[in-house]
């Protein structure tokens, strides 16, 4: 397994494990998430790929098949309360489901943090939703903690 950067060539392997991760979101939360759908298409995951503030890591094995990708999106937090600080916001992270109990989401993560540390990154954050408990516990034993809640009251 080795840890690269997307190509426009994985676009078919990233929508199957975007469905993936769209399935598990359905399930616990069908009220927001419509079954069957992915959450880019080819297009928006081309542009994303050649989007430098959005790097994309993929996790491939030794054909050079993606088992797995980190999203991810770079900002810059500018306010005049708080301090100057680049965020390495991971937007998904997805192991395909025939391969999670083999370290290969941590292979991923400590990737994600090695590229926030090249880049001058403060922190790396995520959202992470409630029904995703498998989710929950996979960040938290990655060494995340909350930095922040948020909430909802159904109307």
């Amino acid at each position: 397994m080795k840890v690269r950067m997307a190509e426009e060539k994985d676009i078919g392997r990233l929508k199957d494990l975007l469905s993936q991760v769209l399935e598990i979101h359905a399930e616990g939360r069908p009220d927001i998430f419509v079954s069957g759908t992915t959450k880019y298409n080819n297009a928006q995951l081309a542009a994303k790929i050649h989007d430098e503030n959005i790097p994309m890591l993929v996790l491939a094995d030794d054909e050079d098949v993606v088992q797995g990708y980190a999203m991810c999106e770079i900002q810059h937090n500018k306010s005049n309360n708080m301090h100057d600080i680049i965020t390495l916001y991971l937007d998904d992270l997805c192991v395909d489901e025939t391969c999670r109990g083999k370290q290969y989401g941590k292979v991923l993560y400590e990737a994600v943090k090695e590229y926030g540390r090249k880049i001058g990154a403060y922190h790396v954050t995520l959202n992470v939703w409630e029904c995703n408990g498998e989710g929950l516990k996979f960040y938290e034993a990655m060494g995340m903690k909350v930095l922040k809640r948020t909430m909802e009251e159904i109307l």
